[in-house]
């Protein structure tokens, strides 16, 4: 019986059910009702499925670039060691040779090329296998030329991957083990960071990753990703482990860590769901964020731990410095009273191709409004001179800058064109190399003049200084650093224990000192040790 497609023509309802009733059912389509049991399962074979533990490899790690690839390296170190690795300091142990790289300028990456064919050179001779992983900003930018390179690194790892690592290496016997995967949200808040240099005074930690700022000359936002921060809990309670351990002084690390935003609870984020206030004459790429813990409070939590641990901050931008944050340093004896200011250029032009987000006019009201709160601050920066079309007339704005605000200490680089930024899509880098390398000599010329005049001015002058090991220049001497992050060597022998006591005891790292200055160049200071002391009784009856 046939049903018309004429859906007009009506059809009998007996009909239709009989034809139902006579038509296939579901057992029609089942072969078999029940599934035979299966004997076994034959899986295959998948190292890092099986077994991911190192078995006592020795790692060996070489470190480039920035503090952040330190406080990574620390991170990487805690991963491995978990999983059976071992760690050695020499390099013809090794079963594994990491590179940690910086991807920031082309002379960085040069560097770790020639470094690579150095190691493979030694692993052609070695008489047991050695793997080599390239880890970091250079992993991400640069993976697919990497692998260009024939069996020239066996794991390459991004920043945000080093979880994974035990797996990579598991996995890389025959070919280059790869990710570079960007992360949203890794912070590695879950992972104790195992310090590298147990006898050091001083450690690093990282609070927040990535950055949103967009410059126009720079790669980290595409190697390192969006800005997220760790909880807040999660560094206090590692900044804790530190002080018990006998550290004395903690850098905060960010990529932009004055950014710092803490939303992780919920409770604490809608009940502060203010936006965030930028340094008058300051702006951004992207919509102002709301709520959450921003970095004052994690600067007063932090701060509290140990008033005898100094804290120290860097990368920050100039924007996310308000009054509040300003305000703390003043009051807390052991948050150094040093401000790195990065302004990259002085003429509002070429701060406008570069996407800084300010003016010339901008910058310098925030560094009287600092001074005005902060007057014995301590201001350092950075400069990148011949960006994309910087004309002589512009680099003379750069080195007025300088004579105007008097840095202590400058970070001075001549522009390097990276792929992938806006930079390189839009601009075209047109300054000779070699006048590059002249304007540089330029700027150092102004600058170092000025920090040799203000280093010389606290002749016969008291600093609290932290010891932080014997000096680079005499075994007879020892070196730390004040308060602004100034090198200071003074001589090897026994000082009172404090300011009236007649006990005496050598000066040993790790212990803070009250140093007279006698004599200072642009970077370094040199002084008499008077007597042993700590933050808390130096800054009692001293202005720090």
């Amino acid at each position: 019986m046939e049903i018309s497609k004429d859906i007009n023509q009506k059809v009998d309802l007996k009909q239709f059910k009989d034809l139902s009733k006579s038509g296939p059912t579901l057992k029609d389509f089942i072969v078999h009702e029940t599934i035979p049991p299966i004997d076994s399962i034959n899986v295959p074979n998948i190292p890092y499925i099986k077994n991911i533990n190192g078995g006592n490899q020795k790692v060996f790690f070489e470190v480039y670039g920035c503090q952040m690839n330190v406080s990574d390296t620390e991170v990487i170190w805690s991963i491995l060691k978990s999983h059976g690795y071992k760690k050695t300091d020499n390099l013809e142990d090794a079963n594994i040779v990491l590179l940690i790289t910086c991807s920031i300028r082309d002379h960085a990456e040069q560097k770790i090329w020639y470094k690579l064919d150095y190691l493979n050179s030694i692993r052609k001779k070695k008489k047991f296998p050695m793997k080599i992983g390239l880890l970091g900003c250079m992993a991400e930018r640069l993976k697919d030329k990497i692998l260009e390179k024939n069996k020239l690194v066996d794991v390459i790892a991004g920043p945000d991957s080093y979880k994974d690592l035990p797996r990579l290496l598991s996995i890389s016997e025959n070919k280059a083990a790869i990710n570079v995967v960007l992360s949203f949200d890794e912070t590695y808040a879950d992972i104790t960071p195992v310090r590298l240099n147990k006898d050091s005074t001083s450690a690093f930690v990282t609070i927040m990753r990535g950055c949103d700022n967009m410059c126009t000359y720079c790669i980290v936002p595409f190697t390192r990703g969006r800005e997220r921060s760790r909880p807040v809990d999660s560094i206090v309670k590692e900044i804790q482990s530190l002080s018990d351990e006998g550290v004395k002084e903690v850098m905060l690390l960010g990529q932009n860590v004055n950014s710092y935003r803490d939303t992780s609870y919920s409770e604490f984020y809608m009940a502060n769901n203010a936006e965030t206030h930028l340094v008058k004459g300051f702006k951004t790429v992207y919509k102002n964020k709301k709520g959450g813990r921003r970095f004052c409070d994690l600067l007063d939590e932090v701060s509290r731990i140990n008033p005898d641990m100094r804290i120290r901050f860097t990368s920050p931008h100039p924007k996310d410095f308000p009054d509040e944050v300003l305000q703390l340093i003043a009051d807390r004896p052991n948050i150094c009273n040093e401000i790195h200011l990065p302004a990259q250029s002085g003429n509002s032009m070429v701060l406008e191709r570069m996407r800084r987000g300010y003016t010339r006019e901008a910058y310098l009201d925030l560094v009287h409004r600092i001074r005005d709160i902060l007057p014995n601050v301590c201001l350092s920066s950075d400069f990148i001179t011949g960006f994309c079309g910087e004309t002589e007339e512009e680099f003379q704005d750069t080195l007025s800058l300088i004579q105007l605000v008097k840095y202590n200490r400058a970070f001075l680089f001549g522009y390097s064109m990276r792929e992938k930024t806006t930079a390189h899509r839009r601009f075209k880098d047109d300054v000779e190399p070699a006048e590059k390398i002249k304007r540089i000599e330029r700027m150092s010329a102004t600058y170092r003049p000025i920090a040799e005049e203000l280093n010389k001015s606290r002749i016969g002058r008291l600093q609290l200084v932290l010891i932080e090991g014997v000096s680079k220049r005499s075994d007879e001497c020892l070196q730390g650093r004040n308060e602004g992050n100034i090198r200071v060597v003074v001589p090897t022998m026994d000082i009172p224990t404090e300011k009236y006591s007649d006990i005496k005891r050598p000066i040993k790292s790790g212990d803070y000192v009250v140093v007279e200055v006698q004599d200072a160049n642009s970077n370094t200071i040199m002084g008499t040790p008077i007597y042993h002391s700590s933050i808390t009784k130096y800054s009692s009856s001293h202005v720090l």
